[in-house]
């Protein structure tokens, strides 16, 4: 068994790794969400971020049935990550039975994907959890060196950049004939074997000029 300390080492040496010139925001936060699920003794991540106008959007899951949750989430205005992002305070939810009367939509959904329990955090310096202040240090870093309108379109743009790369795990996933989990991890595969960014790989995939064999 792998020592956790080992591990969580390990995990903010690869976040560490993304803080370099050519930032890639999309990167470190799948990167984030997967060391959330290997660390934390939970089944999956999802991480969602707030725009200029402050609306909820879904830019990293460790799986595709999370990614659907989260989106459900921001779709309805329901939910654990909605109630920590209004309070910024976690929010713990160990039995969603017992949450039917505060997210009846959410608990409902959740429920049929097979969820019984949840929780929420909210990214802030001087939170305990290390996993979510690297995170924030991460963005931060980003955001230094650059004006704060620069800022905020580069956000923005991450958060179209997620729904590229999500219009590519579909049409690999079609042509490879697999699952979307799948697809992404052979998209992710891809890009770093040939030092890309995933998000060139995501829009070469869309208009066909490049090509992942099965």
């Amino acid at each position: 068994m792998t020592d956790p300390a080992t591990v969580l080492r390990e995990t903010f040496v690869q976040l560490a790794d993304t803080l370099v010139d050519d930032f890639d925001l999309i990167e470190f936060l799948d990167q984030l969400v997967l060391g959330c699920v290997e660390l934390l003794d939970v089944c999956t991540a999802g991480l969602l971020l707030a725009d200029a106008r402050g609306s909820l959007t879904m830019v990293a899951a460790s799986d595709e049935q999370t990614r659907l949750l989260e989106l459900f989430q921001s779709q309805n205005s329901e939910g654990p990550c909605l109630d920590c992002y209004r309070s910024a305070e976690p929010v713990v939810c160990p039995d969603l039975v017992r949450a039917r009367g505060r997210w009846p939509k959410f608990v409902r959904e959740a429920e049929g994907a097979g969820f019984r329990s949840v929780y929420a955090v909210p990214m802030r310096l001087r939170l305990g959890q290390a996993l979510v202040d690297v995170a924030t240090i991460g963005i931060l870093h980003n955001r230094l060196v650059q004006r704060q309108e620069i800022i905020t379109a580069q956000l923005q743009t991450a958060l179209n950049s997620r729904v590229l790369i999500e219009q590519a795990k579909g049409v690999l996933a079609e042509r490879l004939r697999v699952s979307v989990d799948q697809a992404f991890g052979v998209l992710r595969a891809h890009a770093r074997s040939n030092n890309l960014k995933i998000l060139a790989v995501a829009t070469g995939i869309i208009d066909r000029t490049v090509e992942i064999p099965r």
